[in-house]
């Protein structure tokens, strides 16, 4: 398939009763948020910890089709100014190695501040520093997806 440049061109892939993956991908896990069938609501899914790619990707790809995922939205780390960094490169990278094993679509949507906020809800709900470190990157990519959903663009 594609990168999708907004919501209406990624949208016409949508099957019936099909959703979305969201990744907040890190340099050492992925996590992963799942949307109901009518790309309504964003619920954190698990946290992948990143081993070679060709495990990851293989993860990737069964559950994808288990959960019936016809496209993904990945977070683009941007500077705080707009711009992009050495990690938007690498996001952009991981995308295209996606794209060299499914035809989902893509679409990339801003996470600036995603992990900071999820931090700041999670502290408020006085989660332990161990349970906040083993469900931050799972609620990113549903703050992530759930950002995506609720756009207009």
């Amino acid at each position: 398939m594609a990168i999708c440049e907004n919501k209406q061109s990624l949208l016409k892939f949508q099957v019936k009763n099909s959703r979305l993956l969201g990744l907040d991908v890190g340099e050492k896990t992925i996590g992963l948020a799942l949307s109901d069938t009518r790309l309504m609501i964003a619920s954190p899914m698990e946290t992948l910890r990143r081993k070679k790619w060709s495990e990851d990707s293989q993860k990737l790809l069964k559950l994808m089709k288990e959960q019936d995922v016809f496209g993904l939205i990945i977070g683009l780390p941007l500077n705080m100014d707009g711009s992009e960094g050495p990690r938007c490169q690498s996001i952009r990278q991981l995308a295209e190695n996606i794209l060299k094993l499914t035809d989902a679509p893509i679409c990339f949507w801003d996470e600036r501040l995603s992990t900071a906020a999820v931090t700041r809800t999670l502290l408020d709900a006085d989660m332990s520093r161990k349970r906040r470190s083993e469900v931050v990157d799972k609620m990113a990519a549903a703050y992530i997806l759930q950002g995506f959903l609720d756009s207009g663009a």
